[in-house]
């Protein structure tokens, strides 16, 4: 099944289907290049928006939750791709901590994740116990998990050097924390073990920009060797340094970059013949949950975010944080229909290889907004179909294994920028230029 593409504009997307499926052999040596040069990242999900006249990542995570969502057909996926990833790092591994989010104890959907990461390097042939930083988890917990499994949490112990459980010294440490609030002092310094993914991975250090300033170069690079506009696959986007939007300090800017971005856009449409309203996504560079992701059609949109943010900075615990570096991102709409619902597809990476994934649907959202808010669900990608390989001959749109194929390329080609990205971060390396 190929969802629904609600758009008479599906040209341009069957176009670079079948542009993709010609140049597989190019773009899989390209791939195999690049992987030669350059570090992929341990794992990693990629949000991929399909306007029908473009295809785009629009967020990239590099601490991936909803592991329980990818069905069992492609456990055996994940499984082999995590014996690759492991045997690069440390061939001789045994024992293997997860570290979760330590504020998430309670939250067992998030902990049915946790399981399965669980399950998928146990089966890869490691020995591993979740441990938390939590300070609430002072003895091993028990949690039960709505499927019916449950998961122990362990106390982390750390001494001069390592970091293990009682009775348990791991070589590998496995992070599933996006260290929004920094990096803890427990995770500092260890020098003896593996700790996957490195810290500077995390949001502390991440930002939007870098990211998708890379991705863009690498997208330029990609579309010449498929002979395609790289804005088809590429999101345009501009920054602004600290924006107060209690104070309305640095609005300025924010309503200059919306206007020039949205402009660029409107010349896009123009050049391709979209009948579509442009608009772009503001949110925080440094993708922390203190400020939402605000859709804007209109310099007349931004007022209206001011002033519901000098309301809820005023004091209120749970308020927006009134400072932040903001990115302002092209929007790209969505429009694939799942079971009559708005779909996104989130495909998961595992070192260099593409796992799976899944499409985010919201039943109550529009087209040109962010579907990974609350009620949101969960439909598995069809690459568990007994056909996983690619279909020379069919039709552009008709195949699933096509179409997940190109899926699969822009997820690798947003990894590919991640690789750059940790490289350009990396407190021990040369700075990317």
């Amino acid at each position: 099944m190929v969802p629904h593409l609600v758009t008479a504009l599906t040209g341009p997307i069957n176009e670079l289907e079948q542009r993709v499926l010609d140049s597989m052999p190019a773009i899989e040596r390209w791939f195999r290049l690049e992987w030669m040069e350059h570090t992929p990242p341990f794992y990693g999900a990629v949000d991929i928006r399909n306007a029908g006249f473009k295809l785009a990542p629009v967020d990239t995570s590099l601490f991936p939750r909803g592991w329980n969502h990818l069905t069992p057909q492609l456990l055996p996926l994940a499984v082999q791709s995590a014996m690759a990833a492991i045997e690069k790092i440390c061939p001789e591994a045994k024992n293997l901590l997860l570290i979760p989010e330590s504020h998430q104890t309670q939250n067992t959907f998030y902990l049915s994740s946790v399981a399965q990461l669980q399950r998928i390097f146990h089966m890869a042939g490691l020995n591993v116990r979740v441990g938390s930083i939590s300070p609430d988890i002072k003895e091993s917990t028990p949690i039960a998990l709505p499927n019916g499994d449950r998961i122990v949490l362990e106390p982390v112990i750390r001494s001069k050097r390592r970091l293990g459980l009682k009775d348990f010294d791991p070589c590998t440490i496995l992070l599933n924390n996006d260290l929004s609030a920094g990096p803890p002092g427990i995770l500092e310094d260890l020098h003896e073990q593996y700790l996957l993914p490195p810290l500077h991975a995390g949001w502390s250090v991440r930002r939007k920009s870098t990211h998708f300033r890379i991705y863009e170069e690498i997208s330029k690079r990609f579309g010449k060797l498929l002979g395609i506009d790289p804005w088809l696959i590429n999101p345009m986007f501009n920054k602004c340094g600290e924006v107060n939007f209690a104070d309305g300090t640095g609005m300025e800017c924010l309503t200059a970059n919306v206007d020039a971005l949205l402009t660029k856009v409107r010349r896009k449409y123009k050049e391709y013949g979209i009948n579509e309203k442009p608009f772009v996504i503001v949110k925080a560079d440094d993708a922390t949950d203190g400020m939402g992701i605000m859709t804007v059609r209109d310099v007349k949109d931004l007022e209206t975010l001011g002033r519901k943010s000098k309301t809820k900075a005023k004091g209120s615990k749970d308020g927006l944080p009134p400072v932040h570096d903001v990115i302002i991102q092209e929007g790209v709409l969505t429009n694939e229909r799942v079971h009559d619902a708005v779909a996104e597809p989130v495909v998961y990476t595992m070192d260099r290889y593409v796992v799976g994934g899944f499409y985010r649907i919201h039943a109550d959202r529009g087209t040109d907004e962010d579907l990974n808010i609350p009620g949101s669900r969960y439909v598995p990608l069809a690459f568990a179909e007994s056909s996983l390989l690619p279909q020379s001959g069919m039709h552009p749109g008709a195949s699933a294994p096509n179409r997940f194929y190109m899926y699969g390329v822009i997820a690798r080609l947003a990894m590919v920028a991640a690789s750059y990205e940790m490289e350009a971060t990396d407190p021990d390396a040369e700075v990317y230029d």
